[in-house]
């Protein structure tokens, strides 16, 4: 890889930002000075500093969010923050994207990464990963309720979903948990409103054997563990 790639990709600037240290004679591999801003080095065995300080590089990144309210899954958007903008610096050089959506107004679990591989083996639909999702409705739901997710809802434009999981958790607080294996736009909204319930808070916590740290707070992350990755690649 190209020096001045790595450092850009490593948060050392733009790549006329580290041209300048280049010139500089600030950029060593394994104790010896880069001279062109080309040259050829291996992250993987090559010690490079930059100042005296290592640089760690990262090919890609995975992290799992605790996305608040109000926040977009988008990398980009005129309107509204994204989950993007949430990042700090080191892990937005890499320019994460997030796996899947959640909607605007629904908190909870998100993965983000610059794994194209990775996100699609975990949203692909023919790998039907399970999505759990706390949900607070505006009535108690009752075992034909139930038994109409196990069948699988008729969505509002005719869709009949794949069937699905609705378990009561709370009777007094109206809290269930939803299990689904695809994901449609607001897809547990409108089966909750095909039985004749509204959702009045939606939170996911579940993505395939992954749930979320519950040490997060609404818009913290965290990089995802070694056998995090393995088990949501194994999904």
């Amino acid at each position: 890889m190209r020096i001045d790639k790595l450092l850009a990709h490593t948060g050392y600037g733009t790549r006329t930002e580290v041209k300048k240290l280049v010139k500089q004679g600030a950029v060593e591999a394994d104790g010896k000075k880069i001279k062109s801003f080309s040259a050829q080095v291996n992250p993987d065995k090559d010690m490079i500093t930059v100042k005296g300080e290592p640089v760690e590089y990262r090919e890609f990144v995975y992290l799992m969010m605790n996305k608040p309210q109000g926040v977009i899954s988008a990398t980009e958007d005129d309107m509204h923050e994204t989950v993007v903008n949430i990042l700090e610096w080191d892990d937005l050089v890499r320019r994460p994207f997030p796996v899947g959506r959640l909607d605007k107004d629904t908190e909870g679990l998100l993965i983000l990464t610059n794994d194209g591989k990775f996100a699609h083996g975990i949203t692909s639909p023919k790998k039907h990963v399970a999505k759990v999702y706390e949900a607070v409705l505006d009535e108690n739901v009752t075992e034909e309720d139930k038994k109409a997710f196990t069948q699988g809802i008729v969505l509002d434009d005719g869709y009949e979903t794949k069937p699905a999981v609705l378990e009561e958790v709370d009777e007094a607080e109206k809290l269930v948990h939803i299990t689904i294996s695809e994901g449609k736009f607001h897809q547990v909204k409108r089966m909750c409103h095909a039985v004749g319930k509204e959702v009045l808070f939606l939170k996911r916590i579940q993505i395939g054997s992954i749930s979320l740290d519950p040490k997060l707070k609404p818009g913290e992350y965290r990089d995802l563990r070694e056998e995090e990755i393995e088990e949501l690649q194994n999904s």
